[in-house]
């Protein structure tokens, strides 16, 4: 399952992402925002953070203005490594050598259209399972 959260600049694209989830058969849970009014992102960086901590959600995306902030807040939860990404290379290389669980993108930054083709590249991308990489991910942890 795929946790989604936004503040009031993402919602717009998190309704297009929602609508490829529907159309691939992706199970998801909508942890707002719901409006176009003010809203503060760390409340839903927090909300999917937790779904994925708590193993409900396998992973998040979560879109902001930038995804500066939103990415921030999100990476400082244990466990959570979100990846801000603006092209496919990016989503498809976090997915491989960061095993990232949260992909981020910034409303303002990215174009509807381009943001569903990085969703699917990060949703289809396993990780490599490298020993390297596995390496490097738990000296993450260890901080």
């Amino acid at each position: 399952m795929i946790a989604l959260g936004n503040d009031h600049t993402g919602y717009e694209l998190k309704m297009e992402i929602i609508k490829y989830l529907e159309e691939k058969g992706i199970e998801y849970k909508d942890f707002g925002c719901g409006k176009l009014s003010s809203s503060d992102y760390p409340v839903y960086a927090k909300a999917v953070g937790r779904a994925i901590q708590n193993k409900e959600c396998d992973k998040g995306i979560l879109i902001c203005g930038t995804g500066i902030g939103i990415s921030i807040a999100a990476n400082k939860m244990k466990g959570i490594r979100a990846a801000l990404c603006h092209d496919c290379f990016s989503a498809e290389a976090t997915r491989l050598h960061n095993d990232a669980n949260v992909l981020v993108m910034g409303a303002r930054v990215i174009g509807h259209g381009l943001a569903i083709k990085i969703v699917d590249t990060f949703l289809n991308t396993d990780f490599s399972n490298q020993d390297r990489h596995i390496r490097r991910i738990e000296m993450l942890e260890d901080q």
